[in-house]
């Protein structure tokens, strides 16, 4: 089970939640879909070891996963070092990739609550 307490005391990461728009797509499209979707994220935009436009690779909005990296210090490389001791400069293994979908599945999961 990911634990996510830790995010409760950023200023930052803390301000992220799921709106109704957000929250309608996630119905409409389903949970399935939106892991997808978050894999395939990860995998173009996070898991090369030097990702284009490297912490500035995720748009603040547009996408229930987006938002959820953000909230989880999923959205690059250097957040993903300091917040999950995942080092950068080389390609993310599958395990990791399946790990960084499952911290993300797990805050938009919250969210629904």
């Amino acid at each position: 089970m990911i634990n996510l307490n830790k995010f409760k005391n950023s200023k930052f990461r803390s301000k992220f939640i799921l709106r109704e728009k957000e929250l309608q797509y996630i119905q409409e499209k389903g949970m399935d879909t939106i892991k997808n979707h978050a894999k395939d994220f990860i995998t173009t935009r996070l898991a090369p070891p030097f990702p284009l436009n490297d912490g500035k690779q995720t748009p603040f909005r547009g996408h229930p996963v987006f938002i959820a990296q953000h909230a989880t210090a999923t959205c690059c490389r250097g957040c993903l070092e300091k917040w999950w001791k995942i080092e950068r400069g080389r390609q993310l293994t599958e395990n990791e990739i399946d790990f960084i979908v499952e911290i993300i599945m797990t805050w938009i999961e919250n969210q629904k609550k």
